[in-house]
């Protein structure tokens, strides 16, 4: 007798049909009818299995931010849903398309404070572009349908309610009303790619002609065309500077990239938007405000294929509406050449020079192991189509800086919603995407201990995730936020050691321990060459400072009213500062009221090395 198909298996046949492949949760009883029909069909649907509500809506973020599919999680009812909701509100910072669907009490016992009786449909409405209860099993290919066009369109969350008993009851149960004719709903579905009219395209070449200093930012909406934006920085003369949501829409060793911006960027990057007359932003909507050039000093064209993010940041002179790549294909015909290639060339020599100090940094042997020389190190270890998972916190400093962007490879983390852990998710989430490929996290040791047990994800379900974890013991970035942007002593941000290489061992994995950095290369090359999941433990200095490229003269006042209200290590901190602002300030390109004599640069810095080794003893 052949077995009657369950409301779950025709919402998991219509995920199939949809081009789902697959799934990130963690059971339950009061979502057992789903897994039943995955079950049913794991041939077909591959299911990750999480310690962690949370790193299932995480992964399935990395999964749609790598793909450009649909990524796809579950929960149970009630406390599993409830935990699925920070990495819904990644999903829609970050501007990827996912399903969330969680379990429910069941229908009729709704209200009654029955057990786990939660409307997580209500608890989802602020963060969901999609947000429904499943009614009965005879609606299901409708809301299925529109939740997954809704989160692709949209790119963002949508969430289906699923309660319990329409999970295991037929998929013809319940009565269906005349007008919801069966078959009505498909799932075909194409991105719409979209195009500005001529008209458009004509105002903003006229806005441009004529300037001969432009710069042009380029966010995570230009990701995929960097070709065009190469094109568009050669016909320009324009140096591109790239949000950190967009490090990857262009090659750091492209000659027209002057890198990341803001507290993270580099000193050219800086330079051109400070000196620019002509701005074009291509799928950025970067918060920094205060990077960009000031209002009224340059002229602007904005291209993003969503209108209301036109003038979000700086005020436009014309605004494209359209996909990146596409627009900048018919925009580039309307261009006059710019033949004043100066304002490029400054950029070049800059990088040039940044460069220079980031293989100085990266490649220094203090003791402790300064943060810059793993990431410096793991540049080597690193394949030409390597997927990068950043986190939140000063790592993001040293990946923005150290780390260079080659050949295919792709890199992202949670920039908008600036979750800590969210890079080990987002890696499992990729090599559950791309088994064949080279996935690593680097990671700090307060982000990684959020999540850790989900290490034990790669483990059981043998994902070779590579993480890179920077060990200082304390929580950097809030430290350095709590002194320079508040000019307070730093306060309860110290983190209790943990022993990676233990862990790791203890989950059946490998780990490696660093300390020094002669060691980096080695133990990065080793790390990778494992047949399977490995962490790779740095200990670093937890007192070297995430310095922006241009200290403000605010910020440094409020570091030395913090250093002042007794700050630990305060000394040590102080003569670092100096050390490497000495450093920024003997580049050749530095403005003439700024530089330092590289000779004078050097000794200086010498001597509070000097001071520095004292004040350890």
């Amino acid at each position: 007798m052949a077995e009657t198909a369950t409301a779950s298996d025709a919402l998991v046949d219509r995920l199939i049909e949809w081009g789902v492949d697959t799934v990130f949760g963690l059971p339950g009883d009061g979502i057992n009818g789903l897994m039943d029909a995955l079950r049913k069909r794991h041939e077909q649907i591959q299911y990750v299995h999480v310690r962690h509500e949370e790193v299932a809506a995480m992964a399935a973020v990395g999964y749609a931010k790598f793909t450009g599919r649909l990524g796809v999680c579950f929960s149970t009812a009630a406390p599993g849903a409830a935990h699925l909701l920070n990495g819904l509100l990644d999903s829609k910072l970050e501007q990827a398309p996912i399903l969330a669907i969680s379990g429910m009490t069941y229908s009729d016992l709704v209200g009654t404070s029955y057990l786990q009786d939660m409307n997580t449909d209500y608890l989802f409405n602020d963060v969901a572009v999609y947000n429904q209860r499943i009614m009965s099993p005879q609606s299901i290919p409708n809301v299925v349908d529109y939740a997954c066009r809704t989160a692709l369109t949209e790119r963002g969350p949508a969430h289906l309610a699923f309660p319990i008993d329409y999970q295991a009851a037929p998929a013809e149960a319940g009565m269906r009303f005349q007008r919801n004719v069966p078959g009505h709903s498909s799932t075909a579905y194409r991105p719409p790619i979209r195009v500005p009219e001529r008209r458009d395209l004509e105002d903003a070449a006229a806005v441009l002609r004529g300037r001969t200093k432009v710069a042009i930012l380029a966010g995570a909406g230009a990701r995929g065309a960097g070709a065009e934006l190469e094109q568009l920085a050669e016909k320009l003369g324009a140096p591109v500077v790239k949000a950190m949501l967009g490090k990857d829409c262009l090659p750091d060793d492209s000659p027209y990239t002057t890198g990341s911006i803001a507290l993270v960027g580099t000193r050219p990057s800086e330079d051109a938007m400070e000196q620019c007359d002509a701005l074009v932003i291509v799928g950025s909507s970067m918060p920094y405000i205060e990077f960009l050039p000031s209002p009224g000093q340059a002229v602007c064209v904005q291209i993003d294929d969503r209108p209301a993010r036109i003038g979000l940041r700086y005020p436009v002179d014309v605004g494209l509406c359209g996909d990146a790549a596409a627009t900048l294909r018919e925009l580039l015909p309307h261009l006059d050449r710019n033949e004043d290639r100066s304002f490029l060339e400054q950029a070049q020599a800059g990088m040039r020079d940044w460069w220079a100090l980031m293989e100085e940094r990266g490649t220094r042997d203090d003791l402790p192991m300064k943060p810059q020389v793993p990431a410096w190190a793991l540049n080597d270890a690193l394949a030409d189509d390597a997927i990068v998972c950043g986190d939140s916190g000063t790592v993001t400093t040293w990946v923005a800086r150290q780390v260079k962007i080659r050949g295919d490879m792709r890199f992202s983390f949670s920039g908008t919603n600036c979750s800590m852990a969210a890079g080990l998710p987002y890696a499992i989430g990729a090599q559950a995407a791309y088994p064949g490929r080279q996935v690593v996290v680097f990671t700090g040791d307060g982000s990684l201990t959020m999540q850790l047990g989900d290490f034990l994800t790669c483990v059981q379900h043998r994902l070779p995730v590579k993480v890179v974890v920077i060990k200082n013991n304390t929580l950097g970035l809030i430290k350095w936020e709590q002194m320079v942007f508040l000019g307070n002593p730093e306060y309860g941000v110290d983190v209790a050691p943990m022993d990676f290489v233990k862990f790791a061992e203890a989950c059946g994995a490998t780990g490696f321990h660093v300390d020094r950095a002669e060691e980096c290369a080695r133990a990065l090359r080793a790390a990778m060459e494992v047949d399977g999941p490995a962490i790779v433990e740095m200990v670093v200095d937890q007192h070297e400072p995430p310095l922006p490229a241009k200290v403000k003269k605010d910020q440094v006042t409020k570091m030395l009213a913090a250093l002042r209200e007794g700050t630990p290590n305060r000394n040590r901190i102080a003569l670092q500062m100096v050390k490497d602002v000495l450093d920024e300030a003997s580049f050749e390109t530095s403005t003439s009221a700024g530089r330092i004599p590289d000779a004078i640069a050097k000794v200086a810095g010498k001597v509070a090395d000097a001071a520095e080794r004292r004040t350890e003893d």
